[in-house]
């Protein structure tokens, strides 16, 4: 589906990359030049959590000085959200799960909206409202791969984006699924590494990253 509302369609940004780092910024002197190691080691789509009362204005930090960023809100629950997000900057937003409260406000909203589903009924909830492209959450614990097998089977139309148990040791299984675009994980920005301010270290995990999902 395509939003004529939204600055960047869904099918775009899970495309953008084949892995989308999930980022909890606990200072905000980081948000910047995590996000330049990130996008100079070749992953150009950030999602910023809003775990932490420093990420909207990460958000918009990064929107505004990080060139070929394509900056996004993740852990998006409800309508005031996504509007806090879509004025921070963010052209695209990743909720955790699905509502119809969400699903309305997204449908006026000028930002793409990625739910979240882990069940057959919320997926279907989400094509009625036109979504093709979609969150799988908690992807491990929600059935992995086998699921996502499944649900290639009735729905081979859907597009998903999974996240939560994705790792260095797993992604690349994701990654060979008909259904997947793109896998999304914390491994890329470790909070220690983070912590440390090894910028260097970030690059590097994100061109390993990228260099071996290329090769799958």
């Amino acid at each position: 589906m395509n939003n004529k509302n939204w600055k960047i369609q869904p099918k775009e940004i899970l495309s953008a990359s084949p892995v989308m780092p999930v980022m909890v910024i606990q200072n905000l002197d980081d948000a910047i030049p995590l996000a330049q190691a990130l996008v100079a080691g070749g992953i150009n789509v950030l999602e910023i959590t809003l775990r932490t009362p420093i990420a909207l204005q990460a958000i918009k930090l990064i929107s505004q000085n990080v060139k070929d960023a394509i900056v996004g809100a993740g852990t998006i629950a409800n309508p005031a959200q996504l509007r806090a997000a879509e004025e921070a900057g963010a052209v695209f937003a990743i909720s955790p799960g699905i509502t119809p409260a969400l699903l309305t406000a997204a449908s006026t909203s000028s930002i793409a909206l990625i739910p979240g589903i882990a069940t057959l009924s919320e997926l279907m909830q989400a094509m009625d409202y036109g979504l093709d492209h979609l969150k799988f959450f908690p992807a491990e614990a929600a059935g992995g791969i086998p699921m996502l097998k499944a649900i290639y089977g009735p729905f081979p139309q859907v597009t998903f984006c999974p996240t939560g148990g994705i790792s260095s040791g797993n992604y690349n299984e994701y990654l060979q699924l008909p259904n997947v675009a793109c896998v999304g994980g914390s491994w890329l920005a470790p909070q220690n590494i983070v912590n440390e301010k090894n910028w260097l270290k970030i690059t590097d995990l994100a061109h390993k990253a990228v260099t071996d999902a290329i090769q799958v």
